[in-house]
């Protein structure tokens, strides 16, 4: 007679929990699952759309916010980790009628086309800047390596970063 196994049970997702972040400024509680990573609650959750999910691994630096001032791709991390943390989008970068410096210097500089990688390249920038690592213009072609603009707008994007990194370093002189 032939051995009957029985089948495992079904499997059952995990239940969603109460995750805090400080996003621009905002305290905000959401309920996500634990596998929710950053980007999918920036943009699903909070109408955050200003960052862009390209490549959803990590490879485009389309989705590059700031935590606690520095850069992340927000594809990798989960949401949960960011609980304590001071998260910046591009839509807490500088207002309409008050742009940022690099919000200014990027249509000062055309420094897009297409406008999907720009998000991401205007956050890589600023925490480069707030690094303290973008000195030359080889040093911010290095550092923003990371961040892909599929249109090649790389020559206006490093002027227009090098523009404000000129003014940050004049400052600090």
């Amino acid at each position: 007679m032939p051995q009957v196994t029985q089948a495992p049970p079904p499997a059952t997702l995990a239940p969603t929990q109460a995750v805090s972040l400080h996003i621009n400024g905002q305290a905000h509680t959401l309920q996500l699952a634990p596998w929710t990573t950053l980007l999918d609650a920036l943009r699903e959750y909070l109408d955050l759309t200003g960052t862009k999910k390209g490549c959803d691994h990590g490879q485009c630096g389309a989705c590059t916010v700031l935590v606690d001032g520095k850069r992340i791709n927000s594809c990798l991390s989960l949401a949960v980790m960011q609980e304590g943390t001071d998260i910046q989008t591009i839509e807490g970068m500088g207002t309409e009628g008050s742009l940022s410096p690099l919000q200014q210097a990027f249509i000062d500089h055309d420094a897009f086309q297409c406008g999907y990688c720009t998000p991401g390249q205007i956050c890589s920038a600023q925490g480069l800047i707030n690094e303290g690592k973008a000195k030359t213009e080889a040093e911010v072609r290095e550092l923003m390596s990371g961040n892909v603009c599929r249109c090649g707008a790389y020559s206006n994007i490093l002027s227009a970063v090098m523009e404000v990194v000129g003014k940050e370093l004049k400052i600090e002189n």
